[in-house]
């Protein structure tokens, strides 16, 4: 066994310490953040910070979901996330593959137009008009195909891609098998880290639909959970400061409680995804950022 010196275990122990300190930082914000949203109103009034209620409420929850349209916005949010997804990685993995293939011509300028994108963008109005010009205006497609392709996760997959042995496309093709066949027979299934970590961040992305939305959709039927959650903050905030709602029977829970309530709301559902891709996303983001 081979016995570590002073330096080496001081090292270890401040590592320790500096990694503990980060991770408390980064999850004592949330923690107060389900605190106060499940805190009475007595509660939060009294204290300006906590990490665990002494009463526990629903009220803050029960206000957000008191109709049937958060429950519909929230199926709208999972369809565009499914969908959008789906739709995302199998252009993003044919584009990657082609753009991986060293006998591609004019790869070097079409890698140059995806870069170009990452630093310059059309802006807002040209949006619009583009989606405008297509029919998609109030439409769950106006959310889906202008973020089909993102070009940074594209670069991680093409590099990916790049890193694996020529070999087993030679012999793929020795056994008669085409492009297609290739990619989905050969690199996909060696690829699972990178699909993993690419799908994750699309479907963030999609989960965290707000602006397009907003932008593109006037239908508050088609809205996704982003945007329903904000009215509900927005309207949240006129009923607190409303004295004559406070003399009613019902008195509507703080307004800090219900903003804290509507943000476990929309992130509870990708903590919960994040676990399973846990072991393949670290991996996949590094090994597509280092290649190529």
């Amino acid at each position: 066994m081979e016995h570590r010196t002073l330096s080496g275990r001081l090292f270890e122990a401040v590592n320790l310490l500096l990694l503990s300190v980060i991770g408390l930082v980064t999850v004592i914000p949330f923690i107060h953040v389900i605190a106060v949203s499940f805190a009475t109103p007595e509660e939060y009034v009294r204290k300006t910070f906590m990490l665990f209620p002494t009463a526990f409420s629903l009220e803050a929850y029960r206000f957000i979901f008191s109709t049937n349209t958060v429950f519909r916005s929230l199926w709208v949010t999972v369809g565009i996330t499914v969908v959008g997804t789906l739709v995302s990685m199998l252009v993003t993995s044919c584009m990657a593959y082609g753009l991986a293939r060293k006998d591609l011509g004019g790869r070097r300028v079409l890698m140059f137009l995806v870069v170009f994108t990452i630093l310059f963008n059309g802006g807002m109005i040209p949006s619009f008009l583009i989606v405008k010009q297509l029919g998609l205006i109030d439409s769950y497609a106006a959310m889906i195909i202008p973020s089909t392709v993102s070009a940074f996760n594209l670069i991680i997959m093409r590099n990916f891609f790049m890193g694996l042995p020529d070999g087993l496309e030679e012999s793929a093709k020795i056994d008669g098998c085409n492009d297609i066949g290739i990619l989905v027979r050969i690199v996909l299934p060696l690829s699972k880290a990178v699909l993993a970590s690419v799908g994750l961040f699309y479907a963030v992305g999609y989960w965290n639909t707000f602006m397009q939305a907003v932008l593109f959709v006037d239908d508050y039927a088609k809205w996704p959970i982003q945007v329903l959650l904000r009215q509900i903050v927005i309207m949240a905030a006129g009923l607190s400061s409303n004295p004559e709602m406070m003399t009613q029977d019902y008195v509507p829970p703080p307004e800090q409680t219900i903003k804290m309530a509507v943000i476990v709301v929309a992130t509870v559902p990708v903590l919960a995804v994040y676990p399973f891709l846990q072991k393949h996303f670290a991996k996949g983001a590094l090994l597509g950022s280092i290649k190529g």
